[in-house]
């Protein structure tokens, strides 16, 4: 979570998690800029480290030693991460378009996206090749030819793996997997002969940018290794099973990789940036757009006017430091630094099989020793994003010394030059004012609302769910809304609130509202209406109202869904960001569709929809401790709703239901076998849990909740013998959003499993038994 010591004044948007960001967010996690706000937008949670990929490949490396831990070092940065495909921008408005969520506003905006193979000007080739990049998704059709040439029929003959492009990075792709592929079909007791390389490349070598005496190694390193190249082999067309040359030639190819004629992505020539003829953005040396300054470029998405460059991983590498000075030098209005690549460069390419070739202007060099030497500086490079440093800011006490001193470097510096606190952020008169306003003492009663301008800008643009029962709501607001209830009905009512625990203020909408929805749901009632109450911290005008909009946003698109409305609610200031909502629900009057907790019958099965850990994830990610992917297939089970699961459940003859949120997987348990007259076994081999989970756990990481809920260890009759189990913690797990706890008969429960399971909640499990209450006064036995 970023700090609310303070405000807000800019926001620098960085899209992709390429080489050069992650240097620029290393850079300002050691070194801050007060009053800037980072937000990554990326579709991978682990960005991949190119010089390692081919070591990868070739089976030397895990994924998490070549991949670079986004959410992470995002967290460790103060970043925000949001996870989504950028499809657009609008430049006019400054703001970043989004696939999945609402645009991104931003003050300054750099670009770290990679390249993209242009496969769709080859006909075929989008839907039978496998671009290398992106190389996020080329790791899944990776590990889809692992499995393809593993069960490769033998009778079929022989299998042929073709990779178009002859650069230096399509020749160490296609050495590192020959290598790989080879050694799995040795390992199965296969002949690795039954697999056949081919290279193809319009030009009339390989390696065209390096010099003759590499490409000469590589040549010959091809010939050894049985490897058909051919020359002059521009593939115009793509068939099944067959590439297509320019001159008329065909070749076989089972399957076939893509590593050339790279451009930029289709949704850049939407956005008026100046772009090259293969649509990269055009920059200056100080890489910045052309034709605009609030943008910037890197890596191989950049095109520097002055001197086209190769697009090579050492140059998105180097790119990082230059890039986050000038970002820096932007938000601050100072004069920018050109960015000076070198002439010559040193390239280090592996044949896969733990040798490698050195490449520099005219020099060439190989080795087994040149391969341990560019291992060495990969795994250096990595431990700048893995092995996280401390900083002031993580230190006991820092945070406050921080504010305070941050204060009255703001006013004074306001004050005598017009600028920010610390930084020198250039701010208008009018945010000069708001900047002053949102450090010093704030009102508290009515004086602590967020001003009205701000909330109607905010909301304006959403539209909540109209309902014909809501007679006066937010489409004609007044002091309170008029609900009608629907005859034969009954109100079911529930009220959920609590602080963001993540710097996605649109995903935390979304949470809070699932959350919130999450008791009626489990009662069996649908909801009719929901008024909010919310917290914001003090700040610039334009970026609170832009934080409300995205986080009622996430809330408000979860209420539609579940036909919900909106009628109102309060807004207020608070150090922290916080939600909450206070949910009407429609039921039966008879009360003959309600689920209870207190129904459990001896006989029937325990099922449990979603997986627990989220509450150890999250204090682990607060610490830096969790990987991005686990806390991202965290974030993906809470925002499930769980409305479609209360109805099949009800659709089976749940007997008891409840949705688990803070007292954790047996507290909420215990709630249910009291009123019930009813004891319960549980089972810990089924028990879904959240990747990650355990390992926090192993590691001592545990929610600040955890303590409390432990208490109720004394309800279990048999703790010493599960105390060393890691699983155990996790019944004491305070989970958000979670999953529903349910009993259903026996003769209906493999039946509601599978409907669940079909529905969605693909982690749906039978966690338990209910029993007849016996003589013990511990109503839970564990069970392994």
């Amino acid at each position: 979570m970023q700090s609310a010591d303070q405000p807000v004044l800019r926001d620098l948007v960085l899209v992709g998690g390429g080489h050069s960001h992650v240097g620029v967010l290393r850079t300002f996690a050691m070194k801050p800029e007060p009053g800037v706000r980072i937000t990554v937008i990326c579709t991978d949670i682990d960005t991949p480290y190119s010089g390692m990929l081919p070591g990868y490949i070739a089976g030397h490396y895990s994924f998490d030693e070549v991949h670079i831990d986004l959410g992470r070092l995002c967290a460790f940065a103060g970043a925000r991460l949001y996870h989504s495909a950028v499809v657009g921008i609008d430049r006019q408005n400054q703001r970043v378009i989004c696939n999945n969520r609402p645009s991104v506003a931003y003050d300054l905006l750099s670009i770290n996206i990679g390249s993209t193979p242009q496969v769709q000007q080859v006909e075929g080739a989008q839907a039978l090749v496998v671009p290398v990049k992106p190389i996020a998704q080329f790791n899944q059709r990776w590990l889809a030819l692992l499995d393809k040439t593993r069960q490769w029929p033998e009778h079929r003959g022989r299998m042929t793996i073709a990779v178009v492009g002859g650069g230096a990075g399509g020749v160490e792709l296609l050495l590192s997997m020959q290598y790989r592929l080879r050694h799995e079909l040795r390992a199965l007791g296969r002949n690795p002969e039954d697999l056949k390389f081919l290279l193809l490349t319009s030009g009339d070598t390989i390696l065209p940018t390096h010099n003759p005496g590499v490409r000469a190694r590589f040549t010959k390193v091809l010939q050894d290794r049985n490897v058909e190249v051919q020359l002059h082999a521009e593939v115009l067309r793509v068939s099944p099973g067959c590439l297509h040359t320019r001159d008329g030639r065909t070749f076989d190819a089972d399957e076939t990789m893509w590593v050339t004629q790279a451009g930029g992505p289709a949704w850049l020539q939407g956005t008026g940036l100046a772009l090259d003829e293969k649509g990269f953005i055009v920059v200056s040396p100080h890489l910045q757009s052309q034709n605009d300054p609030r943008v910037f470029a890197a890596g191989d998405i950049a095109s520097l006017a002055e001197r086209p460059l190769e697009k090579a991983g050492v140059f998105a590498v180097r790119m990082g430091k230059p890039l986050a000075g000038n970002l820096r030098r932007s938000l601050r209005d100072q004069p920018l630094l050109a960015y000076r690549p070198q002439r010559h460069w040193l390239a280090l390419i592996s044949t896969g099989n733990r040798y490698a070739v050195g490449s520099r202007g005219p020099w060439g060099f190989g080795g087994d020793w040149v391969w341990r030497w560019k291992d060495r500086i990969d795994r250096k490079f990595m431990r700048r994003f893995t092995e996280l440093p401390e900083t002031d800011t993580r230190r006991p006490g820092a945070s406050l010394k921080t504010a305070i001193q941050s204060i009255g470097q703001l006013i004074k510096h306001i004050r005598v030059q017009g600028k920010a606190p610390t930084t020198r952020l250039s701010l208008t008169p009018e945010e000069s004012l708001q900047a002053i306003s949102a450090v010093a003492m704030r009102c508290g009663g009515c004086g602590a609302k967020v001003g009205a301008n701000i909330l109607s800008r905010a909301l304006g643009s959403l539209q909540p769910v109209e309902r014909p029962d809501v007679l006066i709501g937010l489409h004609s607001p007044d002091d309170a809304a008029v609900v009608r209830v629907p005859p034969g009905m009954a109100v079911v009512q529930t009220v959920d609130f609590f602080r963001a625990f993540i710097d996605d203020p649109y995903l935390f909408g979304k949470v809070a509202a699932n959350h919130a929805l999450g008791d009626i749901f489990a009662m069996g009632a649908e909801p009719q209406t929901a008024t909010a109450v919310v917290t914001v911290p003090p700040g610039l005008e334009s970026k609170v109202e832009d934080l409300l909009t995205q986080m009622m946003g996430g809330g408000i698109e979860v209420l539609n869904a579940a036909g919900c409305a909106l009628v109102g609610g309060h807004t207020g200031e608070g150090s922290e960001l916080a939600l909450g909502f206070a949910i009407n629900g429609l039921t039966d009057e008879r009360m003959n569709s309600v689920m209870r907790k207190g129904g459990m019958q001896a006989g029937d099965m325990l099922l449990l929809t979603k997986p627990i850990g989220t509450g150890t994830l999250f204090a682990a990610h607060a610490r830096y401790a969790a990987k991005g992917r686990w806390i991202a297939a965290a974030l993906e089970s809470m925002a499930q709703s769980n409305q479609m699961g209360a109805r099949i459940l009800h659709a089976h003859g749940a007997t008891a239901c409840t949705d688990l949120t803070g007292f954790g997987l047996l507290g909420h348990l215990v709630e249910m076998t009291r009123p019930s007259g009813v004891d319960a076994e549980l089972y810990m081999s089924t028990l879904p849990l959240l990747d990650g989970a355990v390992a926090c756990v192993k590691a001592g990481l545990v929610s600040s909740l955890q303590p409390a809920n432990l208490r109720l260890r004394r309800a279990l009759r048999n703790t010493d013998a599960f105390m060393n189990d890691p699983r155990f913690a996790l019944l004491f797990d305070p989970q958000t959003a979670g999953g529903l706890l349910s009993s259903v008969p026996a003769a209906q429960a493999t039946a509601c499993v599978q409907a669940l399971q079909a529905a969605g909640y693909v982690h749906t499990a039978i966690i338990g038994t209910i029993t007849a209450q016996g003589d013990a006064i511990e109503p839970v036995l564990l069970k392994t």
